[in-house]
């Protein structure tokens, strides 16, 4: 838990960091904030008892450490006024994806704790995740600059600014003919099925999202998990469209070097890592195939049925991961019997870096979380892409476009929350047994695309090392922070 009031430091920075309650945005600003505390930054986590067990182990270890000043403030989680269950806490944590909008109503009720605290402590910035908003209010209230966290990339934030400007999808005859999207550094196209907004519409949420285009207003600057050498256009582009200053300081999750940290990362594994070290190490140079569609995928029993039946026929060694609650039946129990010593079927969480970063992973199949992109293009590992909703879509054409650093499953659209039992299998056994043999085959083709892969995967790691841009840009960040908290000292405020 935190510690009381400090005397305040003139010399010392000391930044709040307002991670949104879901893996995909909490996981990479936790890592940020590790980061920023190793700089002789004072850090401060704002979170909710339930998320907080979640990295609990790793602020020990970093305070254990003695060389970081970074502290935990726990704010009460209002489930109970906003209709949830108890230790209701984090997006994956819901029953149903319909209380999606009772989640969005909890979060906005967090306002008065945090400007409480942000009164209390007074903070000299603010690092606040998009989906909370009320930061930008609280910072405006106490004139402390806002950094904004999209968790994202540059080039489908890029895309997302386009499409809502300028409004390509007009006119075009179907859901499912290909437009250009105007306005970007490239030739970009995508697909009315693939925009975000509609995997959401059920949802109730667009008050919810109305807001963040308010916070946007009062923000001073946006710091982006990506690298600069992977996608410089589109950061540039970023910078001149909105107006903001951008520091790219990923890949974030390269601040975790050791196996305990890589295999806790997010949550406590499901499996003993050293079970699953020993399982990869069995195995060959690029001959297994890791298979996870993040935390909050909610596929229907019959796609995973295929899913399965596709890796049994593709006879390629895989790490399949399913999520808790999921893949119960007998179907998949069986399936387990039969690839025994050829596939491993990890139930909730999975120690994700530990596996992407072994040797024996050639191939990984996502949903295209920009978390699991990043994590796979630093390890130097292609891709199959199967995005689900969201802005997956435009991570997939990054990979497949941009990058071309893998194959997609062939959906064209992704699953709305809340239908995705109705939406039955989207993807055949014969298809996703096709994809996976052609990755992990051995065509002069596959070849290229793990030399790309391998090539791409160099600057992404030595963009966190000292000279890297990465590495350049939290410096940048601090001595911007520092240089406005001197300016606020002169005013005397």
């Amino acid at each position: 838990m935190a510690e009381k009031t400090a005397p305040h430091n003139q010399q010392q920075l000391h930044v709040f960091f307002f991670p949104f309650m879901s893996p995909g945005h909490q996981i990479p600003m936790l890592d940020m904030a590790r980061l920023v505390a190793t700089r002789g930054v004072k850090t401060t986590i704002v979170t909710t008892p339930c998320n907080f067990s979640r990295f609990q182990s790793f602020i020990d270890r970093d305070r254990q450490s003695g060389n970081v000043d970074i502290n935990v403030h726990i704010l009460k989680f209002p489930s109970d006024t906003a209709g949830l269950p108890q230790n209701c806490e984090n997006l994956d944590s819901l029953p149903s994806r319909l209380l999606s909008n009772s989640f969005s109503r909890a979060v906005m009720m967090l306002q008065p704790q945090g400007d409480d605290l942000v009164c209390q402590y007074r903070p000299d910035a603010i690092i606040s995740d998009l989906n909370i908003p009320w930061t930008a209010q609280i910072a405006k209230k106490y004139d402390i600059p806002r950094i904004v966290f999209h968790g994202t990339c540059c080039f489908s934030l890029c895309v997302t600014d386009s499409v809502s400007k300028y409004k390509p999808y007009e006119g075009v005859s179907n859901d499912w003919m290909p437009f250009l999207v105007p306005g970007l550094p490239d030739r970009v196209h995508i697909t009315t099925s693939e925009m975000p907004g509609r995997f959401f519409r059920n949802l109730g949420l667009q008050e919810f999202f109305i807001q963040f285009v308010e916070a946007e207003r009062n923000t001073y600057g946006v710091v982006a998990n990506s690298v600069y050498e992977i996608e410089p256009e589109y950061v540039e582009h970023y910078k001149k469209i909105s107006g903001k200053k951008i520091w790219t300081v990923g890949p974030v999750s390269l601040c975790n070097e050791k196996d305990v940290d890589m295999a806790e990362r997010g949550n406590k594994a499901s499996i003993d890592k050293d079970h699953c070290l020993a399982w990869l190490d069995s195995k060959e140079p690029n001959s297994v195939i890791y298979i996870s569609f993040g935390s909050l995928c909610a596929f229907a029993e019959s796609q995973l049925v295929e899913i399965g039946l596709g890796l049994e026929a593709s006879n390629c060694s895989f790490i399949w991961v399913i999520k808790d609650g999921f893949g119960d039946g007998l179907a998949i129990q069986d399936l387990e019997e039969r690839v025994k010593g050829r596939g491993l079927v990890i139930r909730g969480w999975a120690p994700q870096l530990l596996i992407l970063n072994h040797l024996a992973v050639g191939g990984f199949m996502t949903h295209c979380g920009w978390n699991s992109v990043l994590e796979a293009l630093s390890s130097g590992v292609p891709m199959i892409t199967w995005p689900l909703f969201g802005e997956q879509f435009y991570n997939a054409n990054f990979v497949l476009k941009q990058l071309k650093i893998g194959f997609g499953i062939g959906v064209d659209t992704g699953l709305k929350w809340g239908e995705e039992e109705q939406a039955g299998a989207l993807v055949k056994r014969s298809r996703v047994a096709a994809v996976v043999s052609r990755l992990m085959g051995g065509s002069e083709s596959v070849k290229e695309m793990r030399e790309r892969a391998n090539r791409i995967s160099k600057p992404a790691r030595s963009a966190m090392s000292e000279g890297g841009s990465s590495h350049g840009n939290f410096d940048l960040l601090i001595e911007d922070l520092l240089a406005l908290k001197q300016e606020r000292l002169a005013k005397g405020e």
